[in-house]
C-alpha cells in the first residue's frame, strides 16, 4: 500500500507551537503570500481574520484542520517543491509568544511525488467559493 503524498508537512516543534496558537486564538490557517522579502515566512492567522482569495491555492492540511494556502503567483514558483512548516527563534514575529516564529523549509519534489501530485491538482479559493 502506497503512502499518501503531501505538498506540505510540519515539524514536531512547529506542531507544538501551532497547538498553542489554536488553544489561544481558535482555528488558524497559514497563508504564503506572493512577493515581498519574507519568502520563507508564512503568515499564520485566525481563520476569522483572513479571506481566502479566488486565486489562492490550497497546498494541504496540517494538524487540527489547519489549512495551508498560497497565492497563485507563489504557487507557480513553488509547485515543484515540498514545504515543511518549522519554527525558528525570534522575539519580533507576531506568533512569537513562545519566542519563535514560523518559517518554511523546502526541497524539490521527487519524480514519484510530482507524478502522483499531477494526478490530483490542488484546490483553489475559487473551488472553495463554488
Amino acid at each position: 500500500m502506497s503512502q499518501r503524498i503531501h505538498r506540505v508537512d510540519i515539524t514536531d516543534r512547529a506542531r507544538m507551537v501551532l497547538r498553542q496558537m489554536i488553544e489561544q486564538h481558535g482555528a488558524v490557517l497559514f497563508h504564503q503570500p506572493g512577493g515581498g522579502c519574507d519568502g520563507d515566512a508564512p503568515v499564520c492567522l485566525p481563520v476569522r481574520e483572513f479571506r481566502v482569495g479566488r486565486g489562492d491555492v490550497l497546498l494541504g492540511n496540517l494538524p487540527w484542520h489547519t489549512q495551508f494556502w498560497m497565492s497563485s503567483e507563489q504557487y507557480e514558483l513553488w509547485k515543484h517543491t515540498h514545504l515543511t512548516v518549522d519554527v525558528v527563534n525570534s522575539r519580533h514575529a507576531p506568533e512569537a509568544t513562545e519566542g519563535v516564529c514560523f518559517t518554511l523549509r523546502s526541497r524539490l519534489l521527487t519524480d514519484e511525488e510530482a507524478e502522483a501530485l499531477a494526478d490530483a491538482p490542488p484546490r483553489t479559493g475559487a473551488d472553495r467559493l463554488a
